[in-house]
């Protein structure tokens, strides 16, 4: 399915990011609760960072013209996104929410620049 972007209203997509990503952080954080120890908010930066310089590792020797399966790409972005998810949790930060902020505010930008002839 392909969603039409051109007339999205951004407060309901906000709105939309804020619900499913807070709620899919629960879910992060019970099973990580569940399953796994407890862990400091510095680990998971950590480990956070660790993940990330190895997607940025695939990416490098993607753009040298190292021929890099596909699968390595999703399973890396898989650990950020994991990592990510565990760290927000230990440092009690709602993903979804800051996200959603975050949105508004380059929304906000881009529509200045663009009120100007200036692209984001």
């Amino acid at each position: 399915m392909r969603l039409n972007l051109d007339n999205i209203n951004i407060y309901d997509f906000a709105e939309s990011v804020e619900r499913y990503i807070n709620q899919i952080q629960n879910y992060f954080d019970a099973y990580q609760k569940s399953h796994f120890p407890e862990r400091s908010p510095e680990f998971f930066c950590l480990e956070l960072n660790g993940e990330a310089g190895e997607l940025a590792n695939a990416e490098k020797k993607n753009w040298k013209g190292k021929i890099i399966d596909k699968s390595v790409f999703e399973d890396e972005s898989a650990d950020v996104f994991i990592a990510l998810m565990n760290y927000a949790n230990a440092r009690k930060i709602k993903l979804g929410s800051a996200i959603a902020q975050k949105l508004l505010k380059i929304e906000k930008i881009r529509i200045e620049l663009a009120e100007k002839g200036e692209d984001y």
